[in-house]
């Protein structure tokens, strides 16, 4: 039988694209061929084309396009049928330590009697103080997979107790914050975007006071995206029915436009948006939309700017191929994808950066990501707030102290409590000069407080404390009043 790049060749016109396609096809048959009979060693085929190949052939496209081998799809699908399972607790991870923050309500944490404060000595054989953070981050995902052996140490007890853990499937909530930064200004914090991320939000919205609210700051900072269908939904609750939130263009679809559903009850108080370089996708079509429409001012620094359609592909022998189809871009007409040195995905292919405007002619800029309406830096730390921090003696420090005093839910750190923390620095070998520690005392004060709270009622109130020294939340609460 004739090959069918032979075929190909008898029977294209010269002018025809397949023609090109053809030589191209029977150059990279010849030299595998050749290799195959003369390389030093065997050429596995497998490898030459799963591995080389057609890797090699996405990579002159953009490096979101990818080839999975049957192994590596297998893997795909399984994560994405796969269960979130954990412990229910949330730790303080330091270098060679972890200290139990709160074990959460009828967890396993919980009913194995772990408590805020315990300090985690060993998991499975591995003794916790001979391993760096990267590595302690890296046994603390794998041990919530399975049984875990734990020897834990309370505060104030010299005594090693062991505790045996089974991972249980976790209810993760899209939005895990959810308080009032002030009266009548609220503060939502979505950590993703899923399936029901937009009715959480509209209840989330509703438990502080919902069209009562005087302002509210949506927290997308760190947000890495998700269900786009779920970004919509969100963006639905401030904007106008059926207004534009973005749009969908490729070179083999036509353009689509996405809107508020026209039966959208939309909110009406003043929002903020928070975002940073690790807000991307799903994030920043919604911050994108709210934007161009006039509905939110965007504070923090400029978004990572991730705005491809991608869609996964079933080949033969149970390969599969995530391909880059589409870009999105907001109503305004700005790209969300940020071009890239390398591959295709420069400007020309996407989008030229141009000139945009808001509803309202406010002009905002182009060439990827979600710019800010107001550039807001977090707050350096100084080199003693580094020092406490790095070496978790507030934590430690904090763990001691609840054992052993009543703390209420209005706590604050008196100018006593500042002056025996001192001396607990110092029997640490922290001495900080007289100058630096009154520098520097509102933070600790602040720090030492959210702890405190932390361990005593939840990182949840813990979180609120610390919203007080963010200063990214704080010129939002400003913007909002």
């Amino acid at each position: 039988m004739m090959p069918f790049f032979a075929l190909l060749l008898f029977l294209a016109p010269a002018d025809d694209p397949a023609d090109q396609l053809a030589r191209d096809l029977k150059k990279m048959i010849d030299v595998f061929n050749i290799a195959d009979r003369e390389a030093a060693v065997p050429v596995v085929p497998d490898a030459a084309f799963y591995q080389g190949a057609i890797p090699g052939m996405l990579k002159v496209l953009d490096p979101h396009s990818i080839f999975f081998d049957p192994g590596q799809f297998d893997q795909l699908k399984h994560m994405q049928n796969s269960e979130s399972k954990g412990f229910g607790s949330i730790v303080s991870v330091l270098p060679g330590r972890v200290i139990v923050l709160q074990a959460m309500e009828g967890t396993p944490s919980a009913k194995s009697g772990l408590t805020a404060g315990d300090e985690i000595l060993a998991i499975n054989g591995y003794e916790l103080a001979r391993l760096d953070f990267d590595q302690l981050v890296q046994l603390l995902s794998a041990a919530r997979q399975q049984e875990a052996q734990l020897y834990v140490r309370r505060p104030g007890n010299a005594r090693v107790q062991r505790v045996t853990l089974k991972p249980e499937l976790m209810d993760e909530p899209s939005i895990d914050r959810a308080f009032l930064l002030a009266p009548g200004i609220g503060y939502v914090r979505i950590a993703n975007f899923e399936e029901a991320t937009g009715k959480l939000a509209r209840q989330k919205i509703e438990s502080l006071g919902g069209e009562k609210l005087e302002g509210l700051v949506i927290d997308l900072r760190s947000n890495p995206g998700g269900s786009v269908q779920a970004a919509l939904e969100t963006a639905s609750l401030f904007l106008a029915p059926d207004q534009l939130v973005f749009s969908v263009k490729g070179r083999s679809a036509k353009t689509e436009e996405v809107r508020v559903p026209k039966i959208a009850r939309p909110y009406k108080f003043p929002v903020a948006v928070l975002i940073n370089g690790k807000s991307a996708s799903a994030s920043e079509i919604l911050a994108g939309a709210l934007q161009d429409h006039d509905r939110a001012t965007i504070l923090g620094e400029p978004s990572y700017g991730k705005g491809l359609v991608q869609r996964v592909y079933s080949l033969s022998s149970n390969s599969g191929l995530a391909l880059t189809t589409a870009f999105y871009y907001t109503p305004s007409g700005r790209s969300i994808q940020k071009p890239l040195a390398f591959g295709q995905l420069d400007a020309k292919a996407i989008a030229p950066r141009g000139s945009f405007h808001t509803d309202s002619g406010r002009e905002v800029r182009g060439g990827g990501g979600i710019q800010p309406d107001e550039a807001v830096s977090p707050f350096e730390l100084s080199r003693l707030e580094a020092v406490l921090d790095s070496s978790g003696t507030v934590t430690t420090f904090a763990s001691e102290y609840v054992q052993t005093h009543e703390i209420a839910a209005d706590f604050v750190v008196a100018p006593e409590l500042l002056d025996e923390f001192r001396v607990f620095l110092s029997t640490q070998r922290i001495q900080p000069p007289v100058s630096e520690f009154l520098r520097d005392r509102a933070w600790i004060q602040n720090r030492l407080q959210q702890e405190l709270i932390s361990l005593k009622f939840g990182v949840a109130k813990g979180d609120e404390i610390e919203m007080q020294r963010d200063a990214v939340v704080q010129a939002a609460l400003k913007k909002l009043r």
